[in-house]
């Protein structure tokens, strides 16, 4: 069924080229005929009572040119009338004609529109034969389907995973309550080790919402609060709260964090420098070390955090950034939800910086983030 929007536009440019037409046609039928008359009064006149011989017959002079002006202005008429009329019909037959011929593109492309789903987004209008705003729209369309897909996968793919990683612990409590309850001998000390595993798998649920609802905010979302943020002060405060767990594995720290201002918001700020530093303590390895340096330019500052670790192909490293992807963890581990560098990604372009990794010669990772300072910021379109 041909869309009513294009057989509408088609009339109406084909009613419009045929009024412009009939208007010239009318302008040029009138022309002719006035100078028609004024080539025929501008005949000279014979003296009143002048006889001429026509086909033997004597006429007054007067007469006959008065015959002769009136027989050339209706020949004018008769035969201009004709060809307006064949002009104007000739004019709306090809209007409706190229019309059709030009408006194809925009069937088809409002075509695939009235086809498309979630489900069949794959379909594209392809290369139209037009080479004219048509066929720009057409692609332009084309590269927004394309986007769209890729935000519907990626969507299908990350409620996948969150599902998957949200169904592991909510298994685990509920095989322990049932274990435990069909146990008519269980103990105290068998309930207080159910209660113990059911407690670490809620705090492991929890953070994944944590984490998502934390993605949610910062992913594509512009900043609330505005204010500037000094990188060492979130280092250290980050530092703070890994430095246990760093001693405990014997991890040996350098931080080198002079003053380096940006402007943002702290509690994302804060979340950038925290998933950076957990990270390089919970992925390393025992006995390892780390690296956190800030330094301050006249348009970035920088933050970069390096780390050893296991050994990570350079392919795979724009993975990790990905939700659900950890640096050579396996996507059930316990040791995270696999969201850290996805929320920091998330964070860093909405505070207009630029991150960039790259894995350390013999094992671990180097994260390199820089943010503008208070200066550039009105420039990078904070």
């Amino acid at each position: 069924m041909r869309p009513s929007g294009a057989r509408s536009l088609r009339v109406r440019v084909t009613v419009l080229a045929t009024v412009l037409v009939a208007a010239a046609g009318l302008l040029l039928l009138w022309l002719a005929w006035t100078l028609v008359g004024d080539a025929v009064d501008a005949v000279p006149h014979l003296p009143p009572g002048t006889l001429v011989r026509v086909d033997g017959v004597d006429v007054d002079a007067s007469t006959l040119a008065q015959h002769l002006r009136q027989h050339a202005v209706n020949r004018v008429l008769l035969f201009g009338s004709l060809a307006f009329c064949f002009v104007v019909a000739a004019a709306a037959i090809l209007a409706w004609t190229f019309t059709s011929r030009v408006l194809r593109p925009l069937r088809e492309i409002t075509g695939t529109a009235r086809r498309l789903s979630v489900e069949s987004l794959g379909e594209r209008i392809g290369e139209v034969r037009a080479r004219d705003e048509l066929a720009e729209l057409a692609r332009t369309f084309d590269d927004m389907l394309d986007r769209l897909q890729a935000a519907f996968d990626a969507q299908r793919h990350f409620v996948a995973n969150a599902s998957h990683e949200l169904r592991t612990p909510l298994s685990v409590i509920r095989t322990e309550l049932d274990v435990t309850l069909s146990d008519e001998h269980a103990d105290e000390a068998e309930f207080r080790r159910m209660a113990g595993v059911v407690l670490d798998a809620t705090d492991r649920a929890g953070r994944m919402v944590n984490s998502l609802l934390l993605l949610a905010r910062t992913d594509g979302a512009g900043l609330v609060v505005r204010e500037p943020v000094d990188l060492a002060t979130v280092v250290a405060r980050a530092w703070a709260a890994v430095r246990a767990e760093a001693e405990h594995r014997g991890l040996r720290v350098t931080l080198d964090t002079p003053a380096a201002l940006t402007v943002g918001d702290p509690a994302l700020l804060e979340r950038i420098a925290g998933n950076l530093v957990e990270n390089a303590v919970r992925h390393n390895v025992d006995g390892g070390w780390i690296e956190v340096a800030t330094e301050a330019g006249a348009q970035w500052s920088t933050l970069r955090v390096r780390s050893s670790g296991g050994l990570l192909d350079p392919a795979a490293v724009p993975e990790l950034f990905e939700p659900f992807r950890r640096a050579g963890v396996a996507r059930t581990a316990r040791s995270g939800a696999g969201l850290g560098l996805s929320i920091v990604r998330a964070a860093v372009q909405a505070h207009s910086g630029t991150i960039a990794a790259e894995p350390v010669v013999g094992g671990g990772l180097a994260i390199t983030i820089r943010l503008p300072t208070p200066e550039h910021s009105g420039a990078a379109g904070l």
